[in-house]
């Protein structure tokens, strides 16, 4: 892992090409809280050319489904899930303009692709620590699809949320590596 290195949003394309698999970010700013269902939404807006719920411009999705707020807190606790359940949806919304996705796991060949094509990165949030990410949370508000629940998309005012850049723009990519690395 490299030096510490700090994000704002809106994101600039020139400071996300400088990134490198395995380069620890902090992300302060706007993002967007998006899962399985509400992807599966944007894909049917994005089929019907109607426009996204909110820009893509600058921001990331974290695959995230928040629980509840304790009272006085912007958010429950917020681990990432399993980014492939998101594979199918996001190359269409790559092309959308999407190009920070913050998750966990693998990612498909296809959305690999897409992430380079589109000059995208795929930042790995930390699996299993889900209460420190809710630390870094500092408002939430349910934007659109409010009838999915935990799984509503969300705007979230972050302050130094932990990742690790997994797939850069480059297509280098931390879990292949890792998995290759294992074969020998």
């Amino acid at each position: 892992m490299s030096e510490r290195i700090k994000l704002e949003t809106p994101f600039q394309d020139s400071r996300l090409k400088e990134l490198n698999a395995g380069d620890m970010v902090y992300i302060s700013g706007t993002i967007f809280s998006a899962r399985d269902a509400a992807h599966k939404k944007m894909c049917e807006l994005a089929a019907d050319n109607q426009p996204m719920p909110f820009d893509f411009n600058g921001t990331a999705v974290y695959y995230a489904g928040p629980c509840p707020a304790k009272p006085g807190e912007p958010i429950g606790s917020v681990g990432p899930t399993t980014s492939g359940r998101m594979d199918l949806y996001s190359p269409t919304l790559i092309q959308k303009g999407l190009k920070v996705m913050i998750g966990k796991g693998l990612r498909s060949k296809e959305v690999t692709e897409s992430i380079v094509e589109h000059g995208g990165v795929y930042f790995a949030a930390i699996g299993g620590a889900a209460a420190l990410m809710a630390k870094c949370v500092k408002s939430a508000k349910v934007i659109t699809f409010e009838e999915l629940g935990t799984e509503a998309i969300r705007e979230l005012v972050v302050e130094e949320l932990p990742v690790i850049v997994a797939i850069d723009s480059k297509g280098d990519n931390m879990y292949q590596k890792a998995i290759e690395q294992n074969r020998e």
